[in-house]
């Protein structure tokens, strides 16, 4: 049994994006609420319908959910483990709930509301292990100090250079530039970029994710189902989560093979998606990467299939990832580096959009959209839509 084609995006929800801190008095459950009663409007859906959430990283309280937004009766309800890393997946959890008759109408919402706690110093916090331990007393208190490390291996092993990592967060700020959404309207000089400090070698400050308060909401149903709505229905056509073990526990172990370590995790990914979907990367339209670092664009693509292995930094500087006249346009909306990072569900947002022809930075005739979830511990996920 397949997903494949079963099922269809039919509703899309969204707060404003929030500078970190500013959403305030707002609570999260009320952003969460805001943006999936959007989603519901923008089906043509009431929230009685609503009969099962599809999380990642945790997800929120079900229950609360249910009084808040008055949904009567739920059938299903899960999370995928991890963190960002099950972002795109969330989309295949919702949809294998359908599939299988467990539920009907499948709401997935991702939402951030940034406090005193960064995600930069999130491993500072934790209680002493073994591992985090060992980390600490290296100064690896944060994600950014951990890819760090994956970055500058790439780097010894395939040429690799900060002008790659450069080009990245410039042409993601360029595609910003025309989305009235994003956070970062101005633009992004390579002056600008090789001035800013670096946070943990090789990465500066342009390298990492914009932190931000926000909810995303997406309504997932059966594809027979999605012909009688009003929205423009976008297809799932593969939907996969997971990974193999050379990448387990990721930059929360280290215990990666050189050639693994060096890259996003994704491969395994990849080529079951791919295999669902029935398609290969070079039949993809637009991509959007998870791009919690810049780096790790470029270690996706590689995974991807956009370029061969060690040659995602060349690759990114020969323009290929620009919206306008890219071989791949990657990004399109600017991005967790521009845009803004709530948790990965911006990009589906953007898959979302693109499919529908309605993006601020619309790719002419796109067909196939793929988003990835971040690289990060075990699963890590992947998703292409179509019309």
């Amino acid at each position: 049994m397949t997903i494949r084609d079963k099922t269809a995006i039919v509703g899309l929800g969204s707060t404003p994006y929030y500078k970190r801190g500013q959403s305030a008095p707002q609570t999260l459950i009320e952003l969460v609420g805001k943006s999936v009663l959007a989603a519901l409007d923008d089906a043509g859906l009431s929230v009685r319908e609503v009969d099962g959430f599809a999380y990642f990283a945790g997800g929120f309280d079900t229950g609360m959910l249910m009084e808040t937004l008055g949904i009567p009766e739920v059938r299903f309800t899960a999370s995928l483990t991890g963190a960002g890393g099950g972002s795109a997946g969330a989309v295949g959890l919702a949809a294998a709930a359908i599939v299988s008759g467990m539920a009907d109408v499948v709401v997935c919402v991702g939402a951030n509301q940034m406090g005193e706690q960064r995600f930069g110093s999130i491993t500072s916090r934790y209680d002493a292990t073994p591992e985090n331990t060992f980390f600490s007393a290296a100064g690896l208190v944060g994600p950014g100090h951990m890819f760090a490390l994956l970055a500058r291996r790439h780097m010894h092993l395939y040429g690799t250079t900060r002008e790659n990592y450069a080009d990245v967060a410039i042409t993601t700020r360029n595609h910003a530039l025309n989305n009235p959404n994003a956070l970062m309207r101005k633009p992004l000089t390579r002056e600008d970029y090789f001035k800013a400090p670096l946070l943990a070698d090789p990465h500066c400050l342009y390298d990492f994710c914009l932190e931000c308060d926000g909810a995303i909401a997406v309504v997932v149903t059966s594809a027979e189902r999605a012909r009688d709505l009003r929205s423009t229905p976008v297809r799932v056509l593969a939907s996969t989560h997971g990974g193999s073990r050379d990448w387990g526990r990721s930059v929360y172990w280290m215990n990666m093979p050189d050639e693994t370590f060096a890259s996003s995790g994704h491969a395994v990914v990849a080529r079951n998606l791919y295999a669902m979907a029935d398609v290969g990367p070079e039949d993809i339209d637009v991509a959007q990467i998870y791009d919690h670092f810049s780096s790790q664009v470029i270690m996706q693509l590689e995974d991807y299939g956009f370029c061969p292995k060690g040659e995602g930094g060349p690759f990114v500087s020969s323009g290929a990832i620009a919206f306008d006249g890219g071989l791949i346009p990657v990004n399109t909306d600017g991005g967790q580096l521009s845009c803004g990072y709530v948790w990965g569900m911006t990009h589906v947002r953007e898959a979302v959009e693109q499919i529908r022809g309605v993006a601020a930075n619309q790719v002419a005739g796109a067909e196939l959209a793929l988003v990835t979830g971040g690289p990060s511990c075990l699963p890590v996920s992947g998703l292409i839509l179509g019309k």
